[in-house]
């Protein structure tokens, strides 16, 4: 219950900004049009979501007779989850790494990097799957998108207050003062953005724990999380480098951080999400690693169970 009161805790804080800046700089008027502008444009994207992320990743669609092993796994962790099969959508990128979207259970994709297939083990994908999943569970789409939509409009009313020249809709001038109203229109956007970001994180740790519960063991997970860390440290993802917009959705991080990405990241601590889940585990630790957070320095790039040596991978 911590991690959705930190949420809702969260969420207020952003609507009580939202409110506050709203009347501060567009009054009713401009706080009211702001909001149904926002409104209309992050339902207009969290409908088509799946469609439009899916798309710019060029992720192809997979069937049980194109990867009937992973389907398998993927259907017994659903059913784990309760939750409607979702569809699956392999997209070819060296750097391991997975997402999942949709606007709800029922029409929800996850999606998942060659290069995770490639590399981890069947319980680190079975890991990695079960936390997509879990973010399918909570509705984490519908709840980024309500997020987005305060977001955005505290954005716009700070178009307004610049375009209006520290004047609200009905043209009265801020109660703060010009310079109160210049810092409202610089401060405003970057704390909602910050709101933001901490919500974001929050879900993260959520679907950690949630999916460490459908696997049925954290330690898979935390495995796959730090390997997840330390390969994307040397493979570049240049599709998520061309959409840095979409980087919040897969489970680590996939920017490379060249433009500063790392001040502003919507991801936990890969290490303490490691340190979470290893908490979970039956006597703590992770064998094989030393119970410690580094992974191997060197660690051989050895093909997972989906490939097989040089003959072709189950998808095709």
């Amino acid at each position: 219950m911590g991690g959705y009161l930190r949420t809702a805790i969260l969420l207020a804080g952003l609507t009580a900004l939202f409110l506050g800046i709203g009347y501060a700089m567009g009054g009713r008027q401009g706080m009211v049009l702001a909001f149904l502008f926002a409104c209309g444009t992050n339902l207009w994207a969290w409908w088509n979501s799946d469609r439009v992320v899916l798309s710019m990743h060029n992720a192809q669609p997979l069937d049980p007779q194109s990867a009937p092993r992973l389907y398998q796994l993927v259907q017994g962790l659903v059913q784990r989850a309760g939750l409607p099969m979702p569809a699956l959508y392999v997209i070819h990128e060296d750097q391991p790494n997975a997402f999942a979207t949709g606007r709800n259970p029922q029409n929800a994709a996850v999606a998942i990097n060659t290069g995770l297939l490639n590399l981890m083990s069947e319980e680190e994908v079975a890991g990695v799957v079960a936390h997509e999943l879990a973010h399918i569970r909570h509705r984490d789409t519908l709840l980024m998108t309500i997020t987005a939509t305060l977001a955005g409009a505290i954005g716009m009313l700070a178009q307004f207050g610049f375009l209006f020249g520290g004047r609200d809709a009905e043209g009265r001038r801020s109660p703060f003062g010009p310079i109160g109203a210049l810092l409202l229109m610089i401060v405003g956007p970057i704390a909602a953005m910050l709101v933001q970001m901490a919500i974001s994180r929050a879900r993260e740790y959520e679907a950690d724990r949630l999916g460490a519960e459908i696997c049925g063991n954290p330690r898979w997970l935390a495995s796959a999380l730090q390997k997840l860390e330390h390969y994307k440290q040397g493979i570049v993802n240049p599709t998520a480098e061309a959409h840095p917009a979409s980087a919040h959705m897969f489970i680590v991080n996939p920017l490379s951080g060249l433009r500063l990405d790392s001040l502003f990241t919507t991801h936990p601590p890969t290490e303490e999400r490691v340190a979470r889940l290893l908490a979970m585990a039956p006597g703590g630790g992770m064998g094989g690693w030393g119970g410690g957070w580094a992974a191997p320095e060197a660690a051989p790039r050895q093909a997972g169970p989906w490939s097989t040596g040089g003959r072709r991978n189950p998808w095709g």
